[in-house]
């Protein structure tokens, strides 16, 4: 091994620089399986909604207008 830096060092045997390889040829791919796509359906939503895409707002008589449970005196 030669070190660029230093004219001074000697080959080592055995270290001689390898020989260029041959590159392999490239194959060409395999062609790719087709899969056939899958129809698409529109999923039906749990709870009505509006126009807009958000839940219809329904009155719960156990909370009030925050959210909040209703205590109920007996």
């Amino acid at each position: 091994m030669r070190d660029k830096k230093d004219n001074a060092t000697f080959d080592l045997p055995g270290f001689a620089p390898a020989a260029p390889l041959e590159p392999e040829a490239k194959r060409a791919p395999p062609p790719r399986a087709r899969r056939p796509a899958l129809k698409q359906e529109q999923l039906e939503l749990l709870e009505p909604t509006d126009t807009t895409g958000l839940p219809i707002w329904v009155r719960d008589e156990n909370l009030d207008l925050t959210g909040l449970p209703v205590w109920k005196r007996d």
